[in-house]
């Protein structure tokens, strides 16, 4: 879908005036819009204070930035001229691993200047609590083009021969639907201004977090904080020099974390199988995210890191999550994705989270989004 700008000011403000300030528009280095929506600052659910989203790390630990809002890209990335784009009736990219996702995000920046990055771990479990304060879970393409919950519900596909037209009432195949194509029960809040395709679509990579052989890790710059890393350069998540930490179960405090070597004591993921190892949180894949439990050894998870952990999306902290889906690989360093793709059908969700591949791994149900903080 080509675009036509006459005016930098004229776009946002034609943007900003529809939406009553709910959505707005963003250019990168290149002078190429994107669309975001606009995420007032709220306080964390389970801790009380600011959500970490919105308190920026600073990369020299020189300590964190509090922020009245962060802009979430309103539909799932595209690419144009080497930048992660958010804009709307496109076909979503794909088949493009962690790492260069992250960069085409970066790429938004110029090379100089820090704010445009691959939306991250921390900004998803904000929208998560924004959906749960806003009391509607939207449905999205789960089932070859259609909602598996609605099947009425159909967004435009994106790929092959029938590129363009409303999804078939049945079918298989490669089914992405073009951004925002759905109706506005597959957008947050149910309106025409929230986030489309949290649910469905495409699998998003969501960095600042990782599975190390099973252990959690977090990006922190200051050791002591995990806040939202959105200024992470690559080199900050790198495999083995980056800005790693583990999460001590009994504690809650972070430590510094080796990748392959998991930390003593560490919080870590389990397959559902003795289910009382020490500080280890256990669901099989496969199933709900929301049926997760803790350890019920000698040594389970303690409260401040599981309040860490709850924070960060990564344990459910309440009912009612819709039954979104979960899936692991404890083996080596693993990666996150959220949200679920095109044929999830009931497992995708907002709270479905998944991290059974490598920040190599490649796939067509596999995208990102961008995000920006100022």
């Amino acid at each position: 879908m080509a675009l036509t700008i006459l005016s930098y000011d004229s776009l946002r403000r034609q943007v900003e005036t529809a939406s009553k300030g709910l959505n707005t528009v963003h250019y990168t280095a290149k002078g190429q819009p994107s669309y975001f929506y606009v995420m007032a600052a709220f306080n964390d659910s389970v801790g009380g204070a600011l959500h970490p989203a919105f308190n920026l790390a600073d990369r020299t630990g020189a300590g964190n930035t509090a922020k009245g809002e962060l802009f979430f890209g309103q539909y799932v990335g595209c690419l144009r001229n080497g930048e992660l784009l958010s804009l709307p009736g496109v076909a979503p990219l794909v088949s493009t691993n962690h790492d260069t996702f992250v960069s085409y995000a970066l790429a938004c920046n110029g090379g100089s200047a820090t704010g445009f990055h691959l939306a991250n771990n921390i900004e998803w479990s904000a929208a998560q609590q924004m959906v749960l304060a806003e009391g509607f879970q939207p449905n999205g393409n789960t089932d070859y083009g259609r909602s598996s919950d609605n099947n009425t519900e159909r967004g435009v596909v994106a790929t092959g021969a029938n590129t363009g037209r409303i999804a078939a009432a049945t079918g298989t195949g490669t089914n992405t639907t073009l951004t925002g194509s759905g109706p506005n029960s597959w957008r947050t809040g149910n309106s025409p201004f929230g986030i489309s395709d949290l649910n469905g679509n495409v699998w998003e990579w969501t960095p600042g977090m990782r599975l190390n052989s099973g252990e959690i890790n977090l990006i922190s710059f200051d050791g002591t904080t995990a806040a939202n890393p959105a200024n992470a350069t690559a080199a900050d998540l790198h495999p083995s020099t980056g800005k790693w930490y583990a999460i001590d179960g009994a504690t809650g405090n972070l430590v510094a974390a080796t990748l392959d070597a998991p930390v003593a004591g560490s919080v870590r993921y389990a397959s559902a199988n003795s289910g009382t190892a020490d500080f280890t949180l256990y669901r099989a894949g496969g199933s709900s995210f929301e049926g997760m439990v803790n350890s019920t050894g000698t040594n389970p998870v303690g409260a401040t890191a599981l309040a860490l952990v709850k924070t960060h999306g990564l344990y459910p902290a309440t009912s009612g999550l819709g039954g979104d889906g979960w899936y692991l690989n404890v083996a080596g360093e693993m990666f996150p994705l959220r949200g679920g793709h095109w044929y999830s059908l009931a497992l995708a969700g907002v709270f479905a989270l998944t991290c059974p591949y490598a920040r190599s791994y490649t796939g067509s149900f596999l995208g990102g989004r961008v995000a920006l903080v100022l």
